[in-house]
């Protein structure tokens, strides 16, 4: 958060007199944070096959053949999908009881507690499929996959909703440790879910179990890197440094690519299958330990020091951010708008929330993550081997960066609105000509360029100014609100990459629409979310978050 008067004159020179060096190498470790938040996320990429064959099924020719416990997973499943749920309603409740109140939001958590206890009632009476329904077993299987394939995503929905109470309680520094220890102790434990079991369920729960505890770190750091990086950034600049949070993000996706194809060319099919996935996440252990190193040497924000009272603390950070000679000023400035720091999160109306869940729901409803977790699945659809899958991966992840660059140098001069809608134009036009791509049979180059053209379009837009503007719209007094955007941002997350199997292996659907249906999806949601930015977000290029207070204000009243 930029430490500036409320007229934003202060801003550029009382940084400039300040280490502009100190600032970028705060920013460096807090964007580390970003980093294995996308390494995390993005390994799966490459195991994904792996995983699969190692654990649900493998596939000969147009045959399948099932693990022989392929029952006792299914059973497992059906009581590990209802206990997810209910633990993702109970975030989802906590939310609705903070934002609403005790009284109202406790009813309105009863009722959807209430419909999710009748729907888990019949969800867990159901059949399981025949042994002679190869279909039926089939689609089962593919929504295992998807829960395991996805698991990661369900911490990250528990880790989103948490991170606005450790933030504020623990401080953004100990929020980011705790990201980092959570990232550590997944990677060891999914390199051996069935030797670190401890949970008493099938070793591909356990897997699942672990990612879940890194998917809790990814969504801690998923609100508090932009907010540290936030709280320390200039207004001028701001939105280029919280940019580079994404860029990091992007950054460790595409080493995990490559960590994942050269783990790849140490084996062959078979190796990789048992043993090889397993050091795809282990290597995530290097990176965390990393992390949780450098935080030890990083100061807490001034922000934070001031809301705790600590205002020494916060004088001695601001000395070295903004200059002695302005630190004081910009301390009492801080401490201006701190005023209503416990003010109810509907103290500015639901508006401003509304865009906060928006914007998190459609930056996931375009289908993004369908593409940076399943890109190899979808080369393989292609035709391509599993080497050259992983290699147009790492196209993928080249093509996604050198964007979101582009995105990080133009943020502060174009703005946040003329991005936005561009990139949702065109993710639009290439999901939509992609689908007809696989729909038509005319996969090959001409997918590939889809494939390139949406990731292009994402990471100069969608990526990393979402957010920036997550990070600026919501006004001082009701930051912690930021977790219901974050919260809501993992469980759409969740949704496409649970249901992408479906859609995309689903057996009718195949044989109709030859897995163009799902790019369909994801296209024409696209064009809604250019429609929800020209209408509904207002412009923040260049303005302080305490003038942003106004501006969000006046936009959604």
């Amino acid at each position: 958060m930029a430490f500036i008067d409320t007229g934003g004159n202060q801003s550029s020179s009382s940084f400039q007199q300040g280490s502009k060096l100190y600032i970028v190498l705060l920013t460096i470790v807090a964007t580390l944070g970003g980093l294995l938040f996308g390494y995390d996320t993005a390994v799966v990429n490459g195991a994904e096959k792996s995983l699969v064959e190692f654990f649900i099924y493998k596939t000969n020719g147009s045959d399948y053949i099932f693990n022989s416990n392929i029952a006792a997973v299914f059973g497992q499943y059906k009581l590990m999908m209802t206990l997810v749920l209910y633990l993702v309603f109970i975030v989802i409740c906590a939310q609705i009881v903070r934002l609403l109140g005790f009284k109202k939001g406790g009813i309105a958590s009863g009722v959807i507690l209430a419909g999710l206890t009748v729907w888990a009632i019949s969800f867990l009476g159901k059949a399981l499929p025949a042994a002679t329904d190869i279909v039926e077993m089939k689609n089962t299987a593919d929504a295992v996959k998807g829960f395991v394939i996805a698991s990661a995503l369900i911490g990250c929905v528990i880790g989103g909703a948490a991170a606005g109470f450790i933030s504020k309680s623990f401080g953004r520094k100990n929020g980011l440790f705790i990201s980092g220890v959570a990232f550590f102790i997944s990677a060891v434990g999914a390199w051996k879910p069935e030797t670190f079991n401890v949970f008493g369920t099938l070793d591909v729960y356990s897997f699942a179990i672990y990612r879940i505890i890194g998917g809790i770190g990814v969504g801690i750091a998923s609100m508090i890197s932009p907010m540290y990086i936030a709280e320390i950034a200039p207004a001028n600049v701001r939105g280029k440094l919280v940019s580079f949070n994404q860029f990091a993000i992007i950054f460790g996706m595409l080493v995990i690519y490559f960590v994942n194809y050269f783990i790849a060319k140490q084996g062959d099919e078979q190796w990789l299958i048992t043993d090889g996935w397993r050091l795809m996440f282990l290597s995530g252990a290097v990176p965390a330990g990393i992390f949780i190193i450098l935080l030890l040497f990083v100061p807490e924000t001034p922000r934070y020091l001031a809301m705790k009272g600590k205002d020494e603390k916060a004088l001695k950070v601001l000395n070295k951010i903004s200059g002695k000679s302005n630190a004081a000023a910009i301390l009492n400035d801080i401490k201006g708008t701190l005023h209503e720091k416990n003010a109810p999160w509907l103290s500015y109306g639901f508006g401003v929330i509304l865009i906060g869940i928006l914007l998190s729901v459609f930056q996931q409803g375009v289908g993004i993550n369908v593409v940076l977790y399943y890109a190899g699945n979808i080369f393989r659809n292609m035709g391509a081997s599993t080497d050259s899958s992983l290699l147009q991966t790492i196209i993928v992840g080249v093509v996604n960066l050198a964007f979101t660059v582009v995105a990080i140098l133009t943020v502060d001069k174009f703005g946040r609105k003329p991005l936005m809608i561009i990139g949702s134009i065109g993710m639009a036009i290439s999901m939509i000509a992609l689908g007809f791509t696989f729909y038509s049979g005319h996969v090959g180059l001409l997918a590939l360029v889809f494939m390139l053209t949406y990731t292009a379009a994402f990471a100069m837009s969608w990526g990393p100014v979402c957010w920036v503007l997550l990070a600026e719209i919501f006004p001082n007094s009701i930051r912690g609100a930021l977790s219901i955007a974050v919260a809501a941002q993992w469980i759409a997350n969740w949704i496409v990459s649970l249901t992408f199997p479906m859609l995309n292996d689903n057996v009718w659907l195949t044989e109709k629409f030859h897995n163009g249906f799902a790019y369909w999806i994801y296209g024409i949601i696209s064009v809604l979310s250019a429609v929800f930015i020209l209408k509904m977000v207002p412009e923040t290029k260049g303005k302080t978050l305490e003038e942003m207070e106004a501006v969000v204000t006046k936009k959604v009243k």
